[in-house]
């Protein structure tokens, strides 16, 4: 999951770094509205790959993992 994000985060720096010296958002008419849009596009983009690296679940160990399990179960069956 997370080299997905990586990979995402590392391709959207791409595309800014070919496409930010060709475009200019404070052109005039639709030209200008293009680039505006399409800058914020990307850093919304960019934002949300952040926070799924940032917030993302912490993998767990098998073994902790299943003594967790074995007291739920015991928890589960005293009630």
């Amino acid at each position: 999951m997370k080299q997905r994000l990586l990979l995402c985060l590392l391709l959207i720096g791409v595309m800014l770094y070919y496409a930010v010296p060709r475009i200019s958002p404070t052109a005039e008419g639709m030209e200008g509205l293009f680039a505006s849009s399409w800058l914020l596009l990307t850093m919304f983009a960019a934002a949300g790959n952040l926070t799924g690296m940032l917030y993302a679940p912490k993998k767990r160990k098998k073994g902790v993992q299943r003594k967790e399990e074995q007291v739920r179960q015991r928890i589960h069956y005293y009630h």
